[in-house]
């Protein structure tokens, strides 16, 4: 019970100081210059931030006992390689044998902690929040795909790379984690803060060809 309780006043604390401070995101000041590059039509390609997502790095014991403890009190299915469980609002992502990425909107920040450092009190494993440590790019459109190919080497095709699959890969010199979350196709991309200016201009530069058509 001791313990619960710290969790709840750290909890606290944490909420009261994010609401003194005002938060900025590191591509904040390019959502201008977002907007311009967006392609309509058939070949049509958008960029925009989603800043502040919660993010939590799990380390769990591959076994059933330690893994299904977490997935349980998550209310979510353990991933298997490559893949992502759950949805947009709050998933699981598959990084490696012991390590999956949790990802959730923001107003759930608070019960997801709470969530997940109650149920390692029951499990091995750790968590460590690694939301500061990355923002996140969204491509999407009929033309995302494409851009992609022309700075990462995966096989995005749909029979190798899907709605619902993960990669941690490069793009350029950048690495990041890919997540296909659409069919059209829509894609998630977190990169490290200090990588995303980088990453940004990468980007723009492949969407261009489709803003001129």
């Amino acid at each position: 019970m001791t313990v619960l309780h710290r969790v709840e006043t750290d909890l606290a604390e944490e909420d009261t100081a994010a609401v003194a401070a005002p938060r900025h995101s590191p591509l904040e000041h390019r959502s201008a210059e977002f907007e311009r590059a967006t392609a309509l039509g058939p070949r049509g390609v958008r960029l925009r931030e989603e800043p502040f997502l919660t993010q939590l790095d799990l380390r769990v014991p591959p076994d059933e006992v330690a893994s299904g403890a977490i997935a349980e009190t998550l209310g979510l299915t353990p991933p298997a390689a490559n893949e992502v469980s759950g949805d947009e609002e709050r998933a699981l992502l598959w990084l490696g044998p012991d390590e999956w990425l949790l990802v959730a909107e923001e107003e759930r920040a608070r019960g997801v902690l709470r969530a997940v450092r109650a149920a390692q009190q029951e499990a091995r494993g750790s968590s460590v929040d690694v939301s500061a440590n990355r923002t996140t790019l969204r491509l999407a459109g009929p033309a995302a795909r494409e851009v992609l190919e022309k700075v990462c080497s995966l096989d995005l095709h749909p029979r190798a790379f899907s709605v619902g699959d993960c990669a941690q890969t490069l793009l350029g010199r950048a690495g990041a984690v890919l997540w296909q979350v659409g069919a059209e196709p829509e894609y998630r991309v977190l990169v490290r803060c200090s990588f995303a200016e980088y990453l940004a201009d990468l980007l723009l530069d492949a969407m261009a060809e489709f803003l001129e058509g």
